[in-house]
């Protein structure tokens, strides 16, 4: 069935096909469990066509740097695989997370694309990252998962003058500065402390999860990454896949990913080597 827009507008589901960069399972590079959540409820055609650009972004960026991806469906009831054969797990962005997850049981505004079964499954998926020591880089919602695996919780909506989203009539998506930990993996990979990035968010990390760090907020303090303080796992609240964002930074934050991920395949061999951030 295809998801239905708010107006009643029958939009096309989000397939595979429509995301899949050519070469993406080819190759000896490291094995890249994408988790994708490619269609929720209340689907319109903006918010079709950024998931479209953006999965595809993150895939592509992926395989030139020399990934292997295994494009998990995470919004589909269907039986996935992570396991010792994953090197590194990525977790995309998509619809609003389900409140009661981390306890709120009163309204939320602006709350929009919640889909309980993707919840469960996308904890269930990082569950198994953490079980294998895999890699993990988490993108808006991803991050925000990764955030409630570990304990956390979120805030459900930032309320009427939230910053890091376009207001009505406007695009969604807007340039908005985020503050850096300097001493934080994220500022060594960006290479600086104060970044210009592509958000389009209302609902963010609160009580940070345990084991995990906050390494960015923006300019009013809203929490715009985290990372673990002992794994290499990395959530950021906003999206270096935009391709209207910086390429130099995607490069740099997926090829940091991509090279753990690399030395995750190489200690499962036996192997070391000793990836720069």
């Amino acid at each position: 069935m295809s998801p239905g827009a708010l107006d009643g507008t029958v939009i096309e589901p989000v397939m595979l096909e429509d995301v899949l960069p050519d070469g993406g399972s080819h190759g000896s590079g490291p094995l890249i469990a994408v988790v994708a959540p490619l269609n929720f409820p209340g689907l319109t055609t903006e918010t079709r066509d950024l998931i479209v650009r953006f999965t595809g972004s993150a895939l592509a960026t992926l395989v030139e740097l020399g990934a292997r991806v295994n494009v998990i469906d995470i919004s589909r009831d269907a039986p996935f695989t992570i396991d010792e054969e994953t090197d590194g797990v990525m977790l995309l962005g998509g619809g609003d997370v389900d409140p009661t997850l981390y306890g709120h049981t009163g309204f939320v505004d602006n709350l929009y694309g919640v889909d309980r079964g993707t919840d469960e499954r996308t904890l269930a998926a990082i569950d198994l990252g953490l079980e294998f020591g895999a890699p993990m880089l988490g993108i808006c919602r991803g991050s925000q998962m990764i955030n409630l695996a570990c304990g956390g919780t979120l805030i459900p909506d930032l309320g009427e003058n939230n910053p890091h989203r376009g207001g009505d009539g406007e695009p969604m998506f807007l340039d908005d500065p985020v503050v850096v930990v300097e001493d934080s993996r994220l500022a060594q990979i960006l290479s600086r402390s104060r970044v210009i990035v592509r958000n389009g968010h209302h609902q963010a990390v609160g009580e940070v999860g345990e084991g995990l760090r906050v390494t960015a907020r923006g300019v009013d303090g809203v929490v715009e990454a985290v990372e673990h303080e002992s794994k290499w796992i990395v959530g950021v609240q906003w999206h270096p896949e935009d391709t209207d964002g910086s390429e130099e930074d995607r490069r740099a934050l997926f090829g940091a990913f991509v090279e753990h991920s690399t030395a995750h395949a190489a200690a499962k061999r036996g192997q070391r080597t000793t990836p720069a951030v």
